[in-house]
């Protein structure tokens, strides 16, 4: 008995429950959350000792504790708060509140990315309506179109597009239209109608492929929670860890065009211009993209522990060595050199 309740709690509770509906269609689902944050989480303390700094909901005119029960909301009017209690909210959007009603479907290219906020799962509320979702899922699968809808949560009302992922549907949370703002009113030091030369916009190019990779999630992690992760351990243990390296200086103009060309044989790029291919990878045929590995045997013949860190990681990213994202400088000088073919 023990362990069936133990089961039963581990089993993940959905964020909201309601009806999705398309047409006459209905269908009972739940909204579950699908993302975790791996933030590490401090605790506000008074310098010097262990004495933790708590915030409290203070009245600003007596300066008494007001228990959470006792607080409303209230309305700025400028003269006067106009107060609304929880229930109130709740009672204007009673059908809404449990209900997903989709209002159209459009083609997922059409949707910016940059409308998309946070992402949910959605199941269906018993084995019986699994045909009536796996039709949905399969049906937005195979349109490539997103079902668009607004539902209320918590009191707040939420524009959503609902997509077929991976065999199952996803609830995407987007932006209102007006909380977009407008590049162009926000940044004054955009660059208008700048145009690069054929040479640079050609290099740049290159660049770009050279440094091209097949997009693999797992191989990217918070770094820098690893590091804090680190530092906390560090002091822990009464040591000191190693400080990040300063960050790079700004390309300049005058200097951009050499900026581009180091970047691209550094990445192992292909040079243009004549000539045969020697032994030593000096000069390579036009056009032609060297075999890989011909990019990493020259690593050897430079001196890594000369290298930054930045520069470190470059090459490897070109060697598309595995977990590259984890090491220390160290560590990519190791993993560069066993890497490496002997010749």
């Amino acid at each position: 008995m023990r362990g069936r309740l133990e089961e039963v709690a581990a089993v993940a509770r959905p964020v909201w429950a309601g009806n999705l509906s398309f047409g006459l269609v209905s269908l009972p689902v739940g909204l579950y959350t699908a993302t975790d944050s791996h933030t590490i989480h401090f605790h506000q303390l008074q310098r010097g000792t262990s004495d933790r700094i708590r915030n409290r909901r203070v009245n600003e005119r007596t300066g008494d504790e007001v228990e959470l029960d006792d607080i409303v909301k209230g309305y700025d009017t400028g003269d006067e708060y106009v107060l609304v209690e929880p229930k109130e909210l709740d009672e204007i959007a009673p059908g809404r509140s449990r209900s997903l009603e989709i209002s159209g479907f459009v083609d997922l290219a059409e949707v910016d990315p940059i409308f998309f906020d946070k992402t949910y799962y959605l199941g269906p509320r018993g084995k019986e309506f699994a045909k009536v979702y796996s039709l949905l899922e399969q049906a937005l699968a195979r349109s490539d179109k997103a079902g668009i809808a607004t539902f209320v949560m918590r009191q707040h009302e939420y524009l959503v597009a609902l997509k077929a992922e991976n065999g199952l549907l996803t609830l995407h949370t987007l932006h209102w239209a007006d909380e977009i703002r407008d590049p162009k009113k926000e940044i004054d030091t955009l660059p208008g109608k700048t145009k690069a030369s054929d040479k640079e916009l050609k290099m740049a190019e290159q660049l770009i492929g050279a440094m091209s990779v097949a997009w693999d999630p797992d191989e990217f992690h918070d770094t820098f929670q690893e590091k804090v992760a680190a530092l906390i351990e560090a002091k822990k243990a009464g040591n000191t860890v190693e400080k990040a390296e300063p960050a790079v200086e700004p390309t300049g103009v005058v200097d951009l065009m050499e900026a581009l060309r180091a970047s691209v044989q550094r990445a192992g790029s292909p040079k243009t211009g004549g000539g045969k291919a020697t032994s030593s990878g000096s000069s390579r045929a036009a056009g032609k993209k060297p075999a890989a590995k011909k990019r990493i045997r020259s690593a050897p013949q430079e001196d890594l522990a000369g290298l930054s860190k930045a520069d470190l990681y470059k090459k490897a990213a070109a060697a598309n060595l595995p977990g590259r994202s984890q090491m220390s400088r160290d560590d990519l000088v190791k993993a560069l050199a066993s890497s490496s073919p002997r010749s």
